[in-house]
């Protein structure tokens, strides 16, 4: 078994490490992790200033490049070159795991298709380590990253995931947090439950764990700051879907407008008692008033 080790342990020529680093406790890092990033013959970094500063911290010094969305084409086929030359590359992203929700993927992707060795040295990753903290379901979940920025592009991915039961792992910045959580509203229905998970394994962690309309309510008077993680609960199986059997939406919309209740307000109201997003009942009754050319009685 210690022979094993050993040689996993070992750096090999020509071959890319992936090294998982904290996302905010320095701490966390692994001995492996500070060994392979001793030993390999460079290192690849999505900014190679904030990684020089980790790595200055355990008293290391490589050769340095940087490797980030803007330059992953011209920079990965330089790497690309000097892997197949022999020589050993260690990438790191500015916190956490390479190759979620950053450029890391396509280096792995060339690399094989190359026939280049490519491992990993695991360690902290901010969408696992916030989902476990978050209090949601965890035997079931998709990761989705940063959703668009462009808001009815975010809109249409987020219906698109509006009967998704299972746990929904988002990343959002802090200046698109207030938008996000507003659409995630609109789409998912103010009451579904979430956790926003940020400054993750620091001294001031911070894990909300809410509803959607109690955390627009929050952020309306509290600035958001830091990177944040969203976990946000799946839809009820037992009502993902319109089912038949309910009573009639459309009708039900219509009987609470006669009785003088603002049509956004009626949608609001079914969609609620239905468990499903407003868009969802919205685009019911729109369907049913439209005439035969498809005008909006």
């Amino acid at each position: 078994m210690k022979d094993i080790i050993t040689e996993k342990n070992a750096i090999s020529a020509g071959t890319l490490y992936l090294v998982a680093t904290p996302i905010g406790n320095l701490s966390d890092i692994s001995e492996r992790a500070l060994k392979t990033l001793s030993e390999v013959d460079f290192v690849a970094a999505e900014d190679t200033r904030n990684s020089r500063k980790l790595l200055s911290c355990f008293g290391i010094s490589k050769p340095m490049i940087s490797y980030f969305e803007h330059n992953k084409k011209a920079r990965g086929e330089e790497i690309v070159a000097r892997l197949s030359s022999g020589e050993s590359c260690a990438l790191v992203t500015d916190a956490g795991m390479p190759g979620i929700s950053d450029p890391g993927e396509d280096i792995v992707r060339l690399c094989i298709e190359n026939g280049i060795p490519v491992t990993l040295v695991p360690g902290p990753c901010a969408a696992v380590t916030a989902l476990v903290l978050s209090g949601l379901p965890t035997a079931k979940f998709i990761f989705e990253g940063f959703l668009p920025q462009k808001a009815s592009e975010r809109d249409k991915r987020i219906e698109e995931l509006s009967h998704e039961t299972r746990t929904i792992v988002l990343y959002e910045a802090p200046h698109r947090l207030k938008s996000t959580l507003k659409s995630l509203g609109k789409g998912f229905g103010d009451d579904r439950k979430l956790s926003i998970c940020r400054e993750l394994t620091k001294i001031n962690e911070e894990i909300f764990r809410t509803t959607i309309a109690q955390a627009c309510d929050y952020y309306s008077e509290n600035d958001p700051r830091g990177e944040y993680v969203l976990i946000v609960a799946g839809a009820d199986e037992t009502k993902s879907e319109l089912s038949p059997a309910l009573s009639d939406p459309v009708a039900e919309v219509k009987s609470l407008i006669l009785d003088g209740i603002p049509k956004n307000e009626a949608i609001k109201q079914v969609a609620r008692q239905l468990g499903v997003p407003k868009n969802t009942v919205y685009q019911q009754f729109i369907n049913s008033t439209e005439d035969e050319n498809g005008n909006a009685q």
